[in-house]
């Protein structure tokens, strides 16, 4: 897709999910086609995954908790100029930490997290995301990064206001890529390196990760005869999966 935004937090983005059982976690993903960068105890037990084109933090921690987090080398520049926009932070770093991480949220809860990181610590994965194949790929799951789940295409995110949300988000950055109003006012946005979709509905009420293929009723009968569990069926080539950390992943088929 040309004529993408500059991203304006970094240039490595990835979802952090925290586990109470990393192991558990990582074999679950691995199933949906992922596989291990690095694995670290310090400063805390994490594994970074990739699928080729998404990258995920796993972190060790029992409470469930999800973030869009970027890696940044010049963070306190990068903060300051989120505060001069009136965005506030929910949590800071510590003096005492070793790891300086700060945590906004948009106006509906979801966490966007700043983690420092000297230049050339993580790198982003190469392959693209749906934001960045060409159209007349979506359809020839051949070039799917991920054979299992297929096309990586947005962090869907329930909103209350859709217009407010959309405002916030300019302000990290991101533009609307596209907008509608059916089967009820939403949109999608992307600051060049991740992708938010905005959902003003009460259809549901988590965020998702959300992945899309055209032969997705064959993935998740894949999946299924795999031993895929958790999970609720939401069309006939569609399913909604709680995942182990209580987050959810959507499998949408293409064109629903």
């Amino acid at each position: 897709m040309e004529n993408l935004p500059k991203p304006k937090l970094g240039n490595v983005t990835a979802l952090t999910i925290t586990s109470p059982d990393l192991d558990k976690s990582f074999q679950f993903y691995q199933k949906l086609g992922f596989s291990e960068l690095y694995r670290m105890d310090f400063p805390f037990p994490w594994i970074q995954i990739k699928d080729g084109a998404l990258l995920i933090m796993l972190r060790k921690y029992d409470s469930p908790y999800l973030a869009l987090t970027y890696y940044v080398n010049d963070i306190d520049s990068i903060v300051r100029e989120m505060e001069e926009q009136g965005i506030s932070f929910v949590q800071r770093p510590k003096a005492t930490d070793m790891v300086k991480r700060f945590v906004m949220q948009s106006p509906d809860g979801l966490n966007i997290s700043l983690v420092h990181l000297p230049e050339g610590g993580f790198q982003q994965p190469s392959g693209p995301t749906m934001l960045k194949m060409p159209q007349q790929d979506y359809f020839n799951p051949e070039k799917y990064v991920n054979k299992t789940c297929g096309m990586f295409g947005e962090l869907a995110h329930p909103v209350k206001n859709l217009q407010a949300s959309i405002e916030f988000w300019e302000k990290l950055g991101f533009v609307p890529l596209s907008k509608f109003s059916s089967p009820y006012p939403w949109a999608i946005l992307s600051d060049g390196l991740a992708v938010v979709g905005l959902h003003q509905t009460d259809h549901f009420s988590f965020p998702a990760i959300t992945f899309f293929a055209a032969d997705m009723k064959d993935k998740i009968a894949r999946l299924k005869e795999d031993g895929l569990e958790n999970f609720v069926e939401s069309g006939p080539a569609n399913i909604v999966v709680e995942t182990p950390e209580k987050q959810h992943i959507n499998l949408f088929r293409l064109g629903m």
